[in-house]
């Protein structure tokens, strides 16, 4: 086992905002760190999980401006859970008007799991705006990718949770589990959706670590960000990530050329298996992958941490040189 990284100390924002994007949405944007640092945009992963402030212990505070947010409908941003005029390029379009309103000429991004795709997305719409990208998890919505999490592939690691995770789920409707829970999350009972939430969230949070982490699954039956959680993630994935073709981030790659890049992934993550950073690597040029041979998808484990600071410290240094 490697060992554990040291995060950043915990640090409050200098600066909270809500910002109104249009389409009945406003997203909840915050500031920490040195307002005159390098600026660095953290994007939460779910999509749906929201920020939380560990994200901001990855970045030096005092050499980045940390800017962290709440994508449409989750977290502090509203309306809560909401699905409509939520796609991803809503959400890269909603990044650059926080880049504009903030008057950032270029800056890094950091994202893991969701994250990682969303960083991508933007970096390969946007690639001029870009100065570095630190991912983690990487996470490219193939359809490959959503079959192995929730139809078949890791439920034979984890039998006993996906026997739990499809209880609810007629035998019937097991042939697309994603849609199954779809219609189930998007019921005008809410006392449903709740539950459907539940079962989704905890499958998810059965297999993120290497080590199971019980704290975390006796707290999300009662966590009131479920809901957001679980809607907004069968929303997209039901709809592919709302990509015009399967494999679309990867086959983009090639515009993210000129672009240095860090990709940490665990090499026993099964939420987001090695395989999707190793098929980033070799179709960007720019980048380097750092697997980590103790670990799996969560950013806090000790191996991800340890090179996810490595990453964004040998960025301040470049930029400072």
């Amino acid at each position: 086992m490697g060992e554990t990284a040291e995060l950043f100390p915990s640090i409050e924002p200098f600066d909270t905002f809500r910002l109104d994007v249009g389409d009945g949405h406003h997203l909840y944007v915050e500031q920490s760190g040195n307002p005159n640092g390098q600026p660095a945009l953290l994007l939460h992963g779910g999509p749906g999980a929201g920020s939380n402030p560990t994200m901001r212990r990855f970045h030096d505070p005092a050499r980045y401006r940390i800017i962290l947010f709440d994508q449409r409908g989750c977290g502090r941003s509203g309306p809560f859970a909401s699905l409509a005029n939520n796609t991803t390029w809503h959400l890269v379009e909603d990044i650059e008007r926080i880049r504009r309103h903030l008057g950032i000429e270029r800056w890094q991004l950091f994202g893991g799991s969701w994250g990682s795709a969303l960083a991508l997305a933007y970096a390969e719409t946007h690639p001029e705006r870009v100065t570095s990208l630190v991912l983690r998890g990487v996470f490219l919505v193939r359809r490959a990718e959503l079959d192995w999490f929730y139809q078949s592939g890791c439920n034979w690691l984890f039998p006993e949770a996906y026997a739990a995770f499809v209880k609810p789920i007629p035998q019937a409707e097991r042939g697309d589990v994603i849609a199954a829970y779809y219609r189930r999350l998007t019921v005008p009972d809410q006392a449903a959706q709740l539950e459907a939430a539940r079962s989704w969230s905890l499958w998810e949070a059965s297999t993120v670590s290497i080590v199971e982490d019980t704290q975390r699954l006796r707290l999300i039956p009662a966590s009131p960000s479920i809901l957001a959680f679980a809607r907004i993630e069968a929303h997209y994935f039901v709809n592919r990530g709302f990509f015009a073709a399967d494999g679309e981030l990867l086959a983009k790659a090639y515009k993210l050329d000129g672009i240095p890049g860090i990709i940490v992934h665990g090499r026993y993550d099964v939420v987001t298996p090695v395989r999707n950073a190793w098929e980033l690597a070799a179709a960007w040029p720019g980048s380097q992958l750092k697997i980590v041979s103790d670990a799996g998808h969560a950013m806090t484990e000790p191996g991800i941490a340890r090179e996810l600071i490595a990453a964004t410290r040998a960025f301040a240094d470049r930029m400072a040189s």
